[in-house]
């Protein structure tokens, strides 16, 4: 079983060379949207998430409401409830205000190192993969601001095409294979298209009520499909 600090470190080393080019990407993102060193480097220490990270740079580009962004993040991260309500029960008993520090640091990424480890582990051994990976996603944040604050002004504009690159790279491979996603990007789209182009709502109002709209709308369509079928099987048995 893995126990001690050093051997976390050593596990979540991966998730530290994995970090190092989007964590970078970020950074000089970050800076060519016009975010200073300590703003950039404040966001993955306090936030520490990638895609919303990402999602927050789009929105402060084009000028969304603080609050918005926050709310935009949260509902992004929500996911975050379920992995660390799911850890806790592999992870051996310590004081809250210690787990609740360690929680800090799950994404999924670590949440994937430390689920797959087995039998329990130690509250050292989670603080290891865990600080190995936020250490890395904060210091590689820094430096691609460095290096974007070293590029030529052309190539600090044209990098906010890469931020929407950014954002298909993460959704195609998602969508590969899996319908559910397909239909959760295609609907999501849809409603903040309509929302947006319709002058109905703001960027960030429409961005959250399409990513709610379409959470919510996907899943009545799978529950009720997943009713029929049972139906349909337990009428299939009942005739036979």
């Amino acid at each position: 079983m893995n126990t001690t600090f050093s051997q976390g470190l050593k596990a979540g080393s991966s998730i530290a060379i994995g970090y190092f080019p989007v964590a970078l990407t970020f950074g000089l993102l970050a800076k060519t949207t016009g975010l200073s060193m300590i703003e950039a480097t404040a966001m993955s220490l306090i936030v520490y998430a990638g895609a919303s990270q990402y999602m927050a740079l789009s929105l402060i580009a084009t000028g969304v409401a603080p609050w918005l962004v926050v709310m935009n993040t949260f509902i992004v991260n929500i996911r975050h409830f379920l992995m660390t309500a799911s850890l806790s029960e592999k992870v051996e008993p310590a004081p809250k205000w210690m787990k609740a520090i360690y929680a800090f640091g799950i994404t999924d990424e670590s949440f994937s190192v430390l689920s797959t480890q087995k039998g329990k582990i130690t509250t050292a051994f989670a603080f290891g993969v865990a600080s190995i990976a936020y250490g890395s996603w904060v210091f590689f944040t820094a430096v691609g601001h460095v290096i974007g604050a070293n590029l030529p002004q052309f190539l600090q504009n044209a990098m906010s095409v890469a931020l929407y690159a950014m954002f298909i790279g993460l959704l195609v491979p998602s969508m590969k294979g899996n319908r559910k996603v397909v239909l959760l990007a295609a609907i999501g789209a849809a409603i903040h298209c309509v929302l947006y182009y319709g002058n109905l709502l703001s960027t960030g109002w429409s961005i959250l009520v399409a990513t709610l709209g379409s959470a919510i709308f996907v899943e009545i369509i799978y529950v009720k499909n997943n009713q029929t079928v049972e139906h349909w099987t337990v009428q299939k048995e009942a005739d036979n």
